[in-house]
């Protein structure tokens, strides 16, 4: 094939708006990242911040158009649905209040989101953005990152295979360690939305990590979580949200779980565990050594599984990008989702079925986030009390 035939071959780069992100926010830049690496979208267009000002010194240190620099998102939505070459997607990284508003008023002017976790901040709004979202026949996508790892894609199919069996123990925790201070006091951007209840929802560490947690358990085994214990804790003194949060799980089919999420937990980063227990085998995964899943069958020794070595499967393959043995993970994780996305934005914009084998996360997965945590914050303010979603 020539040079001018790949070219032509190759999917057109969807035209990719984005809110939130700009100066001092550390996740729309990962955002910015992960969409180029597949070389599958192309951002033209932003309200990077809530003042004109800083919105257009954020699009100047990005190289984006000032012209296509907007003050506010329900400007850039109105002006850049009226373009000939306005945006056909848009990538939503505020802090988590703005996600219900900005998400709503692009769907309802026809232009694909996609969102960063949770949703929203209630379970009444992530429901109401769903029936928002299906009326506009757009796309809506949720970036929980880790279930576009390649080992954690291998879980999930192993699982599915009935390599573990019945599933009956599942194991999830992500702790870390850098609110373990008063660090909204320092002035830390990042700090200061995740404590507020006004900007981060009712969940703290629940909602900033958990739903992570929570997530990558029911992706890996298919179940969903039925009912929980939860006691959420605010060690911090004066912290209005959780800082560490203990559960007991019961999935549908009987399985039994139990989650941790800590920001607390003093000599600990980004330490986000999967182990997932059935009755003929183990498995265990770890977000800081990404490549790696550990298979034991029951009876047999222990056996390291890596990213594209002996004894990994299609579904790590499908979304590894370099040769086994060089690290592959945060940033691509993203990019695994933003890819996904845009294939099913071109199935969705030429009217076909969405090509098989994405396993993105969707309105389901984000409605399950939010009850997730409202059943999280009601069984703790009754004692830990068994709590459905």
């Amino acid at each position: 094939m020539t040079s001018e035939e790949q070219d032509a071959a190759r999917p057109r780069r969807i035209r990719l708006g984005m809110v939130g992100g700009g100066q001092g926010a550390f996740i729309g830049g990962v955002h910015r990242i992960a969409a180029r690496i597949d070389d599958r979208f192309e951002l033209v267009a932003g309200a990077l911040s809530s003042t004109p000002e800083k919105a257009l010194a954020s699009a100047a240190e990005i190289g984006l158009d000032p012209e296509r620099s907007y003050g506010s998102y329900v400007e850039m939505a109105a002006t850049e649905a009226e373009r000939e070459d306005g945006i056909e997607a848009v990538a939503i990284v505020t802090p988590n209040h703005m996600h219900f508003p900005v998400a709503k008023t692009f769907l309802e002017v026809g232009i694909h989101v996609i969102c960063d976790k949770p949703m929203t901040t209630t379970l009444a709004e992530a429901q109401e953005l769903a029936e928002i979202a299906a009326a506009s026949g757009k796309v809506f996508v949720l970036t929980h990152n880790y279930t576009g790892y390649p080992m954690i894609r291998q879980a999930r199919a192993m699982v599915a295979a009935g390599d573990l069996g019945t599933i009956r123990m599942v194991h999830a925790e992500y702790i870390q360690d850098w609110l373990a201070d008063r660090a909204e006091d320092t002035g830390s951007k990042q700090a200061g939305w995740r404590v507020d209840p006004a900007r981060a929802g009712a969940g703290g560490s629940i909602g900033d990590i958990g739903t992570h947690a929570h997530n990558l358990a029911c992706f890996v085994t298919g179940l969903k979580v039925e009912r929980l214990s939860a006691d959420l804790s605010s060690f911090v003194e004066g912290r209005e949200l959780d800082d560490n949060a203990n559960m007991l799980l019961r999935f549908a089919g009987g399985a039994k779980g139990m989650l941790w999420a800590s920001q607390v937990a003093v000599g600990n980063e980004n330490g986000l565990s999967l182990r997932v227990y059935g009755d003929k085998g183990g498995l265990e995964w770890r977000q800081e050594e990404p490549n790696r899943l550990w298979f034991t069958p029951l009876g047999e020794p222990k056996r390291l599984l890596t990213r594209g070595g002996a004894g990994a499967n299609a579904a790590a393959a499908a979304v590894s990008r370099i040769p086994a043995g060089h690290p592959e993970g945060y940033l691509e994780g993203f990019a695994t989702i933003y890819a996904e996305a845009a294939e099913l934005i071109h199935a969705s914009d030429a009217g076909e079925a969405p090509p098989d084998g994405l396993a993105l996360p969707t309105l389901a997965d984000g409605i399950d986030g939010l009850a997730f945590i409202e059943a999280c914050v009601a069984s703790s303010q009754n004692d830990g009390a068994w709590t459905a979603l």
